[in-house]
């Protein structure tokens, strides 16, 4: 039961009735008050049905009124205001064709000033229809309870799949979010394996760096060793020659002495 009174809505309700507790100083049209007791063990349709004096549940023929019907469909609204018990009916009239297109254009006006997305999900966009339907639902039951019940049902259809898909939606949403949780915990020790792979190849490329100036050193060096031996031997071999023609020119003097 909610207090300072109900919001606006789309469904059409009669005037609020005020519940007086004493019943000798009841306002004409006042309801006669429920005990407390009562009130929380019933709902507000019974609670209505008791102010009228008719009890659905001891019903003998079991036949319900449109105004009983419409109780069960859309409920009365209650609450407390200034330590009074209000309670607000459904419309149990017929609706005008101006009336339902008044009721066009207030949703159009709604759907503008209260922003919702004309795309997508959106729990205004939503909120609205679903009064919208609420009302149409109110004016065909007053012209056929059959065919307001039938839309009664198909209207707890809607809302059941509706709630299906939604809480599909958030299994969805909560299966995804774990699945990041983990994709993001696998990140960090992917991240630490990568530094710890970068830091090793920095360690390699630094002693690739030493061994490739080192073997440039010993090439080095190594080729210089074989300057030096090339001269050196070419060195023998050029005092090998020179020491040859020497022996050879003194082999030729002595021959020539003989003769």
């Amino acid at each position: 039961m909610s207090s300072g009174g109900p919001k606006p809505s789309l469904i059409r309700y009669s005037d609020p009735v005020i519940v007086s507790r004493n019943p000798d100083k009841r306002t004409p049209g006042a309801r006669k008050l429920i005990k407390e007791q009562e009130i929380t063990t019933m709902s507000p349709s019974q609670v209505v049905n008791k102010q009228h004096g008719s009890d659905t549940t001891g019903s003998e023929h079991g036949a319900q009124t449109v105004e009983e019907t419409l109780n069960t469909i859309l409920p009365p609204k209650q609450w407390m205001e200034e330590g009074q018990m209000f309670i607000q009916q459904v419309k149990s009239s017929p609706a005008t064709r101006h009336e339902v297109a008044d009721l066009s254009v207030e949703l159009s006006d709604l759907l503008v000033n209260r922003q919702a997305r004309e795309q997508g999900i959106c729990p205004i966009r939503r909120e609205l229809f679903n009064e919208v339907f609420d009302e149409l639902i109110r004016q065909i039951t007053i012209d056929g309870v059959e065919r307001g019940l039938l839309l009664l049902r198909i209207r707890d259809e809607i809302n059941m799949t509706f709630k299906a898909y939604q809480t599909l939606y958030e299994s969805s949403v909560a299966f995804g979010t774990r699945k990041a949780i983990i994709a993001d915990s696998g990140k960090v020790e992917q991240d630490a394996v990568i530094s710890k792979l970068e830091l090793e190849k920095r360690e390699l490329e630094k002693q690739f760096n030493e061994l490739k100036s080192e073997s440039e050193n010993i090439e080095k060096r190594e080729q210089e060793r074989r300057g030096v031996d090339e001269k050196k031997r070419q060195e023998e071999i050029q005092f090998l020659k020179r020491t040859n023609q020497q022996l050879k020119q003194q082999v030729d003097g002595i021959s020539n002495k003989t003769k």
